[in-house]
Parts: C-alpha cells; sequence; structure tokens
C-alpha cells in the first residue's frame, strides 16, 4: 500500500487487488461521490480530493457549460459517475465526464452500463498533486475519445489514436477549446469574483477576447 499526500489531497494506492474487493468498495460507498475509485488490473487508486481539485473542477465545468452554449454545442454530463468493465480489469470515476456524440444513448439514464453503453466522449482528470497512477491506459481500454488532464499549471488536451492519446492543442469535443484557453482561464478563476470571472470566460467563448497570461 501506499499513501500519498499533497495539497491537502489524500490517495492511496493498493496492489494486488481483487476486482471482487474494488466492488464491495464501491458498494460500501453508497451513493457518495467520495472518496472516489480507479481500478487498473489490480491497481486500486482510493482518491480524497482537495479544496484546490473541487474549485478547478468546478471552473472547468463551467467553462465547458459556456463554451458548449455559446458553440450551440449539444452536450450532456454526467460527473464523476461510476463507469467500470469487469472484462478490462478496469473502472474509473472522473472528475468531469460529458457525453457530445453519443449523449441521447445515455440521456436520462440513473445508471450507466459499459457493457451495453457508450463511454463518455470528454472525461476531465485534475491531478494536483502529481501523484496518481497513469489513468489514460485506463480511458484508453474504455474507448473514451477525449481527455482533459490538469497537472499544476498545466492544461494537456489528449485525443485517443489507434493505441494510446496522443496532444492535441484544441479540443475534438469543443472545437473552440485550446489547452491555453484553459490554463489561462483556470488561473484567471483564483483571483476573481465568480461573477466576473463567467464574465471573462464568455467573452472568450465569444471569440472577443485574444489569449494572455
Amino acid at each position: 500500500m501506499e499513501t500519498l499526500k499533497g495539497s491537502a489531497e489524500h490517495r492511496v494506492i493498493l496492489h494486488n487487488t481483487s476486482w471482487e474487493t474494488y466492488e464491495r468498495l464501491l458498494e460500501e460507498r453508497g451513493e457518495e461521490r467520495v472518496p472516489r475509485f480507479f481500478y487498473d488490473r489490480g491497481e486500486l487508486e482510493i482518491v480524497s480530493p482537495s479544496a484546490e481539485h473541487e474549485r478547478v473542477g468546478y471552473c472547468v465545468g463551467l467553462i465547458v457549460a459556456m463554451f458548449a452554449r455559446e458553440g450551440r454545442v449539444g452536450i450532456y454530463g454526467v460527473g464523476s459517475t461510476t463507469f467500470r468493465r469487469e472484462d478490462l480489469a478496469r473502472g474509473f470515476e472522473p472528475d468531469l465526464a460529458f457525453y457530445t456524440r453519443n449523449r441521447e444513448q445515455v440521456r436520462g439514464k440513473s445508471r450507466l452500463n459499459l457493457e451495453v453503453d457508450p463511454p463518455p466522449d470528454l472525461v476531465v482528470e485534475i491531478d494536483v498533486t502529481h501523484l496518481s497512477i497513469d489513468k489514460r491506459s485506463i480511458y484508453a481500454q474504455a474507448g473514451v475519445s477525449e481527455v482533459w488532464r490538469y497537472e499544476g499549471n498545466r492544461f494537456d488536451i489528449l485525443l485517443l489514436g489507434e493505441r494510446d492519446y496522443e496532444r492535441s492543442d484544441a479540443s475534438l469535443a469543443l472545437p473552440s477549446v485550446t489547452d491555453e484557453a484553459l490554463r489561462i482561464l483556470v488561473e484567471y478563476s483564483a483571483p476573481m469574483e465568480l461573477a466576473e470571472w463567467l464574465d471573462r470566460v464568455i467573452e472568450w467563448a465569444q471569440g472577443n477576447t485574444e489569449p494572455s497570461g
């Protein structure tokens, strides 16, 4: 067992963990959304997010909403829903998950089952500790088309290729969103009042603001 701490965030990684143990922990947690679990072929990461982690995730969710609204992009958010596939021995609970192309297939469902339902088209992963297992293989095996990964003060937009993810300057799900826009807008969010910051996000989404910062 490894215990990793950073910025008041707490992570525990358990090795050689059975699928049955993973499912039992999910059942014992019930409808609570913390801690969050990631499972990859025996490696189980248990995450209790910090306030900074949640703040960044909240801001990214608002950015997605504002850019989707201004770009008239159909998008359906499912938050940190539990996704799992026993046949792949993988399970994940991203900070945020969205459907674009496949949104009508999952709209209104109270639970999602990757055995029959499509994977999310976009997931957001916030890592403020730099000390977690690499989740790209989990997302790739599940067929997630796009991952936005925040690490420290950097955003990477990752698009799924034939075997692995490749970095991209711009999003596929929301073409007007760039890695630079994500980085700067999240940076702006810390010192600003929410209403003022939302005005800035909307201006940027409308194309009235050039990147700076």
